[in-house]
């Protein structure tokens, strides 16, 4: 597990309803970073019903979820959970903390 924590952005370019992605330093995984009225979210940025980026689809604020652009599959940003077919696994959660007016995030799984 990485103790590394990845820079994303600056606090204040992370508006409420709106996402932004990075990779982590250490595993080199994308990762999508959801601010959601004011808490923010990270998750893996990789649809886990076929492998493309979940920050090229739409983030419903309203509905805490994420659809992937692909074949609609959706996902909920608080837990990873899959919402809909035709993705059933949930997606990697990560970590995410603010620090020096900037948002950071870790790849933390084993």
């Amino acid at each position: 597990m990485s103790e590394t924590w990845t820079f994303i952005c600056a606090t204040s370019d992370l508006l409420p309803g709106e996402m932004k992605t990075g990779f982590d330093e250490v595993t080199g995984a994308g990762i999508v970073v959801f601010n959601l009225d004011g808490t923010l979210y990270a998750l893996e940025d990789k649809c886990t019903h076929e492998d493309f980026e979940l920050s090229a689809g739409s983030f419903e604020a309203g509905e805490s979820s994420v659809e992937c652009v692909l074949h609609g599959a959706r996902f909920d940003i608080r837990d990873g959970r899959a919402l809909c077919a035709p993705a059933y696994e949930p997606v990697a959660k990560f970590p995410v903390r603010t620090q020096d007016g900037g948002v950071w995030v870790r790849d933390d799984r084993e």
